[in-house]
Order: C-alpha cells, then structure tokens, then sequence
C-alpha cells in the first residue's frame, strides 16, 4: 500500500525527521487560507500515488495567498497518470536550497537485509542515475538486532561530500528513516529531495512511503489511510476478491498461483518476446469464483491479445482453476487466444475439461510461453489485416 506525501511525510515527523509546515486542501479556498496562516509563500503539490507530478504541472511555488488558490484551482481536478487530483498539500516555501540529497530505506531482497541509500544527486529520478551514473549511489546494509550506526552514516555522508557539521543532523535523520520504516512495516521509506538550507540544515522536502499489505491486519492505523479512489478499480476489485493483482503495460496477461511462479511467467514471456499485461497471482486454494474474477480482471484490459494461465497444483486444484476459467467464458464474449499449463493436484481432471472447450494447453511453462506469444501475433496480425 503505497501513502501520500503528506501521509508519509507526517509519519517521517513523528521520528524526529524535520519537515516544513503544511496542511493539505481539498478546494481553493482552503489552500489560500493555508496560505495565509503559514506567512504567505507556498508551495502546492498535488497529492496522487505517481510519480512525475512536477512534469505535469502538479507542483507550483505561490508567493502569495491568492496565487496559492489559484494554483489549487488549477490543479484539483487535474489528471496525472490517468489519476485525479482530489487533493493538495500546501506547504511552507522552504528556506533557499544549497543542496539536493536522496535518502532511502528499503529492502535487498539478494541480502535479506534492510538497506540505506544515499545519493548526492538529489531531486532526480533515482533510476535514472543508477542508470547514467551509478557511482553516485551509495550503499549500506542494517542489521536489525543493531540498528544503524554511526560508523554506516558516516560512510555515507563522506561519500555524499557531506560537511562535517551536518554529519550528526544526517545520522539522526538515517536512524530516524529506519526507524519509521521498522516501525511502520514498510517495504520502502524515501526521502527525495533532502535538502541541505542556505543556513546549512538538513529538512525533508518530499516523502514517499510503501507498506507491506500484509502487515494491515496488525497496523489498523496505517490500514486507515488507505486512498480507494487512487487505486484502480481493477486492483480494488482484485483485493476485495483476495486476488493480488497489477496491471502493467504489456500484451498478455497473465494468471499464475504464486508471487514467485508469477514472477517467473513473466520472465519467460519476455525471453520469448512478448511483455506481461499484468501480475497476477490468485493465490493458494484459489475457489472458481475467484479465477473467474481474476480472468474478467485481465480481458478488462483492450491491451490483452493472448493470455497465459500458468498453475501447478498443490492447494490450488487444477479442476477447480479449469471451472472458473469455463465460469468466466460463460459470462464474457472474447476472441482473446487462451494457453493453459495445469501440473499438480488434480491437472489432469483440469486439463480433460479445458479440452472439451477446446483450449490451447502446453505441457510446460516455455511451452506455454511460446504459444501465448505467437497468439498474440496471430490475433495482432488478424486485427491489422481486418
């Protein structure tokens, strides 16, 4: 579950991470009372779960009251990224800027560790510098009976050229961003930029924050600031179904049992040159109904041309998965090619049903990998010639 700057922002303040004064508005009016009641100059950012709002005119600097609901007005309602804008968040103009740092905790999934990055190419898209210049991110790992400390911060301020003075102020913001990340059951904290002011203090300017879906039950807290109008309403769905589901920009979707299974039928999508549609994972135990869901989910998207269901059996039965899917034909009409892999419990009960219906089935993943992506140039090649 991804928070909003403001949300992520005020969790950061509750560890001792300075931040600048702000409220957030939901109407113009609001905005320039804000305004006022912080000296005047703001700025105002509009509060979507995407990145890019700069470029699209979602963040404006107001040097008065009235420019402030002016800029509200303009960009409430506005669409970023196919998200509306329902609120701003108004903040104080911060001091001048001498400098713009990036600061981050997240996991390395290849360590099984928390790690800390930090970069002195603040402000910028952090994968395009790892891209372009990947010397200017620097790294530490956090053991979690430990904590961080102050040899790791001192590592990384040095690497950033940070000066001396602001070593301690930087090692209190660190071990406040790793605190806040613990304590929260977060999968990534980031800070972006972290300024350095013209009289030389250290304030987090914006805030980004992911929660692991799976720690909700025991964050009642956090489960609250859960913004269901930013989600897309094919992921709302899915979750109320118990379905996890992303959608992603490519050409066939994808239904798979488990993360990791999931993961790896995208990779061999791509090896034989097609791009998933989506992640989707249904899940162990998964009920025909719920397979029926998700297969509505992936014919949702006019991008599909071929989809890929890849089960092995264990929990998940493959007669109970062949139901939903002949559930689902039943309630959809699509021309959209279908592949299905079933191995495990009960895959050949699956696989007698699915032949009755006449479906594409492959013995193996690359099997069925090759299959959905020539579908997918067979049907492209069809559309086109129609």
């Amino acid at each position: 579950m991804n928070l909003h700057e403001y949300q992520a922002k005020r969790l950061f303040a509750e560890h001792g991470i300075p931040i600048p004064p702000g409220e957030v508005a939901s109407t113009p009016e609001e905005a320039r009372q804000i305004a006022r009641d912080m000296g005047g100059r703001a700025v105002v950012k509009a509060q979507v779960l995407t990145g890019g709002r700069g470029k699209a005119g979602g963040v404006k600097v107001a040097q008065t009251p009235e420019e402030a609901e002016t800029y509200a007005k303009a960009i409430l309602g506005m669409q970023i990224k196919g998200l509306t804008v329902n609120k701003v968040l108004v903040d104080a103009l911060a001091p001048g800027i001498r400098q713009e740092l990036y600061l981050a905790v997240l996991i390395d999934r290849g360590k099984r560790l928390p790690m800390v990055m930090a970069s002195a190419a603040g402000g910028m898209d952090i994968e395009e510098v790892a891209d372009k210049t990947p010397e200017k991110i620097h790294t530490v790992h956090i053991d979690p009976t430990l904590g961080v400390r102050s040899y790791q911060t001192i590592y990384l301020a040095k690497s950033m050229g940070l000066p001396r003075e602001l070593w301690n102020d930087f090692h209190e913001i660190v071990a406040g961003l790793y605190a806040c990340f613990k304590s929260n059951d977060a999968s990534l904290t980031e800070i972006n930029p972290l300024i350095i002011t013209v009289d030389d203090h250290l304030m987090a300017l914006d805030g980004k924050m992911s929660i692991d879906d799976n720690a909700l039950s025991r964050r009642p807290r956090l489960a609250e600031m859960r913004d269901f109008d930013e989600e897309p309403e094919a992921e709302a769905e899915a979750r109320e179904a118990g379905i996890t589901f992303i959608q992603l920009d490519g050409n066939i979707g994808c239904m798979v049992n488990g993360a990791g299974l999931a993961m790896a039928t995208m990779d061999i999508i791509k090896l034989y040159g097609g791009e998933p549609a989506n992640f989707l994972d249904i899940g162990g135990g998964a009920r025909a109904d719920q397979v029926a869901t998700a297969l509505r989910l992936i014919l949702s998207d006019p991008k599909v041309e071929a989809v890929l269901f890849n089960i092995f059996g264990g929990i998940t039965r493959g007669d109970e998965v062949a139901r939903g899917i002949l559930s689902a034909l039943e309630q959809i009409d699509t021309s959209v090619p279908m592949v299905v892999r079933l191995a495990g419990t009960n895959a050949q009960e699956g696989l007698a049903l699915l032949a009755e219906a006449d479906m594409m089935t492959a013995a193996t993943l690359s099997e069925a990998a090759q299959k959905a992506v020539a579908a997918a140039e067979a049907s492209r090649g069809v559309e086109t010639a129609s």
